[in-house]
């Protein structure tokens, strides 16, 4: 049986993610586990090989078929885009962020149609995108829009530990506003399908509290007593294996061990610094919901660094790994 084909889009030619390309597809570890195709620019993937230093001779196809997956050798459509006159390191440029959407499009496309097993993503910029005027703000709006999915579901895993996120881009403010029984039920149960499209069916999920000690019964809040437990009370009354709400200082550890298969963080940092904290190289990026699967990267494009040869690849290589990884399994579901 052929390894999972992982299709990879260059992201933003001025950031580092070319670099971290070049750098993952020269470790030869790669080739146990995935098959990988590019697509991006090969100029500037041609400059990032000298910059790595990296053993890789480019192969162009146009056709993920044509694909010749040894070690040594980067596979790649070559989709263009970049204009070499005018292009530079570490800068927003319209083009760059018009290039990178299109890499992205072409990616999604050709796992949409089954000829990619799963997209593992590389950093864009916000502003290039906006500059290019992209209608679209991120990795996540994109991959919504072209899948047709209404509200991707972010997963983050490190070293096992599985973190689901009840809210994310808000307001501490604004947060508190949503952490309400439906509103976890809701999600608790997405998070359940996602694990289960992952090939993920054995455990329980933590519930993270939201105040110091969950509140000690309304010394320190109200929401563990008013919203979160009700949840919890509610989901294991329908049969789900769930637990909590679990005091945010100590669940995320527990289920780093093994105690729980996955934790649901109530908001952005409360799972980002937990994850992050236990291994920021090698935090990955999943999308669930969507009808194909993607892994991330969970960096920037380091315009700082960019260049310079300076970047990890760890990330990639990880990215890659959880996406062959995951891909099997969600290919017998068939993404539902």
């Amino acid at each position: 049986m052929n390894k999972p084909l992982i299709v990879i889009p260059m992201g933003d030619a001025a950031g580092i993610g070319p670099e971290i390309v070049a750098g993952a597809l020269s470790d030869p570890r790669v080739c146990d586990f995935a098959r990988c195709l590019l697509i991006g620019d090969k100029r500037i993937m041609d400059q990032a090989i000298r910059i790595k230093k990296a053993p890789l001779t480019i192969h162009t196809v146009q056709e993920p078929e044509e694909g010749n997956y040894q070690p040594g050798i980067l596979n790649m459509i070559d989709l263009g885009g970049i204009d070499p006159g005018t292009f530079s390191y570490g800068k927003v440029q319209a083009m760059c962020g018009r290039a990178a959407y299109a890499y992205i499009e072409k990616s999604i496309a050709l796992a949409m149609a089954g000829r990619a097993d799963a997209v593992a993503t590389t950093p864009i910029n916000k502003e290039a995108l906006r500059a290019a005027k992209v209608p679209f703000i991120g990795h996540t709006e994109i991959f919504g829009a072209l899948t047709g999915t209404k509200d991707p579901l972010t997963m983050f895993e490190t070293n096992g530990l599985r973190v689901f996120f009840l809210t994310r881009h808000l307001s501490i403010r604004d947060m508190l506003d949503h952490i309400t029984r439906d509103n976890i039920i809701s999600c608790v149960r997405e998070c359940m399908k996602a694990l289960e499209r992952l090939g993920v069916r054995e455990g329980t999920m933590a519930i993270a509290g939201l105040n110091p000690h969950c509140g000690e019964h309304g010394l320190f809040g109200w929401e563990e007593v008013n919203e979160i437990t009700p949840a919890v009370e509610a989901l294991q009354e329908m049969g789900y294996q769930v637990a909590g709400p679990i005091g945010a200082d100590s669940v995320f550890h527990q289920a780093a061990l093994g105690r729980y298969n996955s934790v649901l963080s109530l908001y952005h940092d409360q799972g980002h610094i937990a994850t992050k904290t236990l291994d920021f190289d090698r935090t990955i990026s999943i999308t669930n919901g969507m009808p194909i699967l993607r892994t991330s990267v969970d960096h920037g494009t380091a315009f700082d660094i960019a260049g310079k040869g300076l970047a990890s690849e760890i990330s990639m290589i990880e990215a890659i790994r959880l996406a062959a990884r995951y891909a099997p399994a969600f290919r017998k579901t068939g993404g539902q």
